[in-house]
């Protein structure tokens, strides 16, 4: 394994950095231990919640530098690197104006007996956080956030493409004034976190990323008794029963599918549309994408750029043809250019088919006719996925029917792009488990501990 930020633009290879020696992780892990035990515990949650504060301001002091980091590490466009970096200052600051709420001692009416009864939260201890490349400060800031104004301590192993943003945000906890150990960046292998997460003095790992590594870092935490939350993949559904502007909708779903270059977990990726909108939302939702040029990702105005590395040009190159070997029709895109995927919309995916029930990590789409709202509710359900899901319609009531209908962790009606710091995001079935964000993420890793007074 080795650490190392390659454009995915040009394919050059800017720098590699040396993975931790295992003398180098243990001590990392001694030191989160000794914060946790020493500092975390000397310390008020006011206190906590104003370095909190501190590292989202320097977030914005230094999104110059942290856009143009991801843009070189993972192909995000430049205008979307800048939010990226906004939403991570924006889940920090919550985090620092809602400490004291949300770790506030929880009173118990007692049903029999005298006294009172409360729940008082507190920290666990060291945890480990393995993050993906797609958003390389978001997903840190939505673990990392709650968890140290808990009083938890992180190591956090980012992925192998993204050692120089994983530089820049440990940098930033040391400028805020966290001490050594509250927030450690470990550039560790796959046999190097397997330790970690047996280590007894790590008491939970949360994972973001695909099936395959949440189930390999649920086995291992399994084995050793630790708490897991998973953030895995997905393949949410677009649902259109009814519009009174289609163009919006349409402008809608392409948002929803191409943002991050196509490759979010919560994207819009299987559009179900009934039968009279059909053909119309077909039509002007291809010519959208196709009309989406792929370009610079440095340069502002870029639409879509490259996709975060060629193993995932390759990926998906293979997944589109296989689809349309099994009978797909590719209605308009199917074309890689180095790692410039064009927008692809994809029809007639049939049950059955891989495509069907495969999550496709990039710009393409596939569009399906159903007859009614319940045709189109099984479709969406019918999928190893439950992560998020977006529901367009005219008709209140169909809106909160559906909503409560679909299989999922979350349901946007008629916006997309909608995410905030105070909403909990996660998922159900093969997307994982769990919640980030909001007071559900703050209520992942700490120990409600109660108490009985007589």
């Amino acid at each position: 394994m080795s650490y190392a930020v390659t454009n995915p633009a040009t394919g050059e290879t800017v720098k590699t950095y040396p993975t931790i020696t295992d003398a180098e992780l243990e001590a990392a892990i001694a030191s989160a231990d000794e914060t946790h035990r020493t500092w975390s515990r000397s310390t008020s949650v006011g206190e906590r919640a104003a370095l909190i504060r501190r590292v989202g301001e320097l977030h914005l002091e230094r999104r110059d530098e942290l856009a143009a980091i991801i843009v070189r590490e993972m192909g995000k466009p430049i205008e979307q690197a800048y939010a990226e970096v906004d939403f991570s200052a924006d889940i920090y600051a919550y985090y620092a104006d809602n400490a004291e709420s949300l770790l506030k001692d929880e009173s118990i009416e007692l049903l029999a007996g005298e006294g009172s009864a409360l729940i008082r939260r507190s920290s666990l201890g060291v945890l480990l956080g393995i993050m993906p490349w797609n958003f390389p400060y978001y997903q840190v800031a939505r673990f990392a956030g709650p968890n140290l104004v808990i009083g938890n301590t992180i190591l956090l192993k980012h992925a192998e493409q993204c050692p120089e943003s994983a530089a820049a945000i440990e940098q930033i906890f040391r400028d805020a004034g966290f001490p050594e150990g509250a927030y450690v960046n470990i550039y560790a292998s796959h046999d190097q976190i397997a330790a970690v997460i047996a280590d007894k003095r790590v008491q939970g790992v949360s994972l973001t990323g695909s099936e395959r590594a949440g189930a390999a870092i649920a086995e291992v935490a399994g084995r050793h008794l630790k708490k897991v939350v998973l953030e895995l993949g997905g393949s949410d559904p677009f649902i259109l029963l009814s519009t009174d502007d289609l163009d919006a909708t349409v402008e809608a779903a392409v948002a929803a599918r191409l943002d991050n270059n196509g490759q979010a977990c919560n994207a819009a990726k299987r559009f179900i549309v009934v039968e009279e909108l059909y053909q119309p939302f077909l039509d002007k939702f291809s010519a959208a994408i196709s009309a989406v040029e792929t370009g610079d990702p440095s340069k502002e105005g870029t639409g879509l750029g490259p996709l975060s590395s060629a193993k995932a040009t390759e990926t998906l190159t293979e997944q589109v043809e296989r689809a349309v070997a099994q009978g797909a029709t590719l209605v308009t895109g199917g074309t890689a250019e180095g790692n410039f995927y064009a927008g692809t919309v994809l029809t007639d995916v049939k049950p059955g088919s891989d495509a069907f029930h495969e999550e496709f990590f990039g710009p393409v789409a596939q569009v399906f006719k159903v007859a009614d709202e319940a045709e189109a509710v099984q479709l969406a359900n019918d999928t190893p996925f439950g992560l998020g899901s977006y529901v367009f319609t005219t008709d209140p009531e169909q809106a909160l029917r559906v909503a409560d209908s679909i299989e999922a962790g979350m349901v946007f009606v008629n916006v997309v792009g909608a995410d905030g710091a105070e909403l909990p995001f996660g998922g159900i079935k093969r997307s994982g488990s769990g919640r980030e964000l909001g007071r559900f993420g703050a209520d992942e890793f700490v120990n409600k501990k109660m108490i009985r007074i007589g």
